[in-house]
């Protein structure tokens, strides 16, 4: 029994803009969540995210600079977006991000920041995002084990990650663990990452491997799709429950009785939560994509570095709304260029 909904009737949300005043697709679907990937740089190299070597990262002066995100985070404030999700590469990585989180966390109209990290550098920030009032942190970590971790992450970094996990629960900063299911890589892991959300108040969420990993060998097929990573913690959980969740959300959630914690689950590759999605992405080069699975719809750079005011770039993004494709299926389609080579989701923004 699966439990996802797959309903494809649009989420109401609430907001003291009028409805002309919100991005708002074909569909119905109104946009109030931005990711915003303010690096393509990381200190690891996981599988699922990019090749080994040959990474060639963008230079400083084409990535945005800190005050063409904040001009454009004001016009997508205006909009109606309260809610953004710092991403990379790894945002940490990226020098004076602290500053730049202390200016967007006083912009009109912003309610909640939240970061995805994978933890290595994130420790020494910790009590500085608390006191920023973050919302969360969503913590990649793929195993528990070490070995599995190196093989995974292609570096020696598991103590940090791990004293990263710990010291934000000491701070009490609401975390996330994403874990992303690579075949029969880490599945092992499945029951010994789930049983953290007993030990500790954590989302514990298994993701299922996306096809952005900068090579040539996309993935086309899952061995572990959500229903399968569903039975198997059904199988070890025979209490578990799903919870009631927001409309928007894109984790399928469940309790088990005895756990301080939440399980969930991640339906990226099979996209089964198309129908409600309120969010936007803006990648490391700058480009709007209105899905995960889009080609990019938007030079938002180009239009921030030229004499674009601001109601141009907002007519701009309201275009390119409106144009939003129903599912993730159909954005593959149209995005398809025949080379058979993924983008990097640390370009992308993960």
């Amino acid at each position: 029994m699966s439990h996802i909904n797959t309903a494809a009737t649009a989420a109401p949300l609430s907001s003291p803009l009028p409805d002309s005043r919100m991005l708002i697709d074909r569909f119905g679907r109104r946009i109030n969540y931005v990711r915003l990937a303010v690096t393509d740089r990381c200190n690891l190299r996981c599988a699922y995210c990019m090749p080994e070597k040959g990474m060639r990262f963008l230079p400083n002066d084409q990535l945005l600079s800190f005050s063409e995100m904040e001009r454009l985070m004001g016009i997508l404030a205006s909009l109606g977006v309260d809610k953004v999700r710092i991403t990379g590469g790894e945002p940490f990585v990226r020098p004076g991000i602290m500053d730049f989180l202390r200016r967007l966390r006083q912009m009109e109209g912003i309610r909640q920041i939240s970061i995805t990290t994978n933890g290595v550098l994130t420790g020494q920030y910790l009590a500085e995002l608390k006191d920023l009032g973050i919302a969360g942190i969503n913590l990649s970590l793929d195993s528990l084990e070490r070995e599995r971790f190196l093989r995974i992450t292609r570096r020696d970094a598991f103590d940090e990650v791990m004293a990263c996990f710990h010291r934000a629960l000491d701070d009490e900063i609401p975390l996330k663990i994403n874990m992303v299911l690579m075949g029969d890589l880490n599945s092992a892991d499945i029951i010994p990452m789930a049983r953290l959300s007993k030990a500790y108040p954590v989302e514990v969420r298994f993701i299922e491997e996306m096809p952005f990993n900068g090579t040539d060998q996309g993935k086309s097929r899952l061995n572990w799709d959500y229903r399968r990573i569903i039975r198997t913690l059904e199988e070890a959980f025979p209490g578990m429950q799903p919870r009631e969740d927001a409309p928007t959300s894109t984790s399928q959630n469940f309790t088990i009785p005895g756990h301080r914690g939440t399980v969930g689950v991640i339906a990226g590759f099979s996209r089964t939560f198309c129908g409600t999605c309120n969010r936007i992405r803006i990648t490391s080069r700058g480009t709007l994509k209105t899905c995960l699975y889009g080609k990019g719809e938007l030079d938002v750079k180009a239009l921030l570095r030229s004499r674009a005011d601001d109601s141009a770039i907002e007519n701009a993004f309201r275009l390119q709304v409106r144009r939003r494709f129903k599912d993730g299926w159909e954005a593959e389609q149209d995005a398809r260029d025949g080379t058979g080579v993924s983008e990097s989701m640390s370009v992308i923004g993960g």
